[in-house]
């Protein structure tokens, strides 16, 4: 049995991955870098610099908000998502809580409905019924599958 990378726990948020170069804030509790690997152009990841009370994640979501919400009213996205991965399983590989504000344009994605639930593949339409009799091609990420 193959075994699995053993993941860092980070002790402090300096230790993150994120290069300095990549910081366009940083105040007393959190500190912004530009996604070294951005989904969309925009992508920004908000660190916290302590993780000792849930308010210390708790702000980096208002920031993402607050930055996300004046994307919108200077034009340089129509919509964006917030989120964060928390623990192996849902995707995280820093091991230092941040949350990620992914701005959104039209046409980034060919159906964006069903929004988050395309973390999981296959799961975004949550409309679509699917005959289980008939395999049915659906596209996911560029890619089809036959469902």
């Amino acid at each position: 049995m193959k075994e699995k990378p053993k993941i860092e726990q980070l002790t402090s948020y300096k230790e993150v991955p994120f290069p300095d170069e990549n910081i366009v804030h940083e105040d007393e509790n959190v500190v912004v870098y530009e996604d070294g690997f951005p989904v969309t152009e925009g992508h920004l990841l908000f660190v916290p610099k302590k993780r000792k009370r849930r308010l210390d994640i708790t702000i980096c979501f208002e920031y993402a908000w607050e930055w996300g919400v004046q994307g919108i009213m200077d034009y340089k996205w129509k919509a964006f998502k917030i989120g964060i991965n928390n623990g192996v399983e849902a995707g995280q590989t820093v091991m230092w809580p941040h949350v990620h504000l992914i701005p959104r344009r039209e046409g980034d994605t060919p159906n964006p409905k069903g929004g988050v639930r395309h973390v999981i593949p296959c799961k975004g339409n949550y409309e679509e019924k699917i005959d289980k009799k008939k395999k049915v091609p659906t596209l996911v990420d560029g890619i089809y599958y036959d469902l």
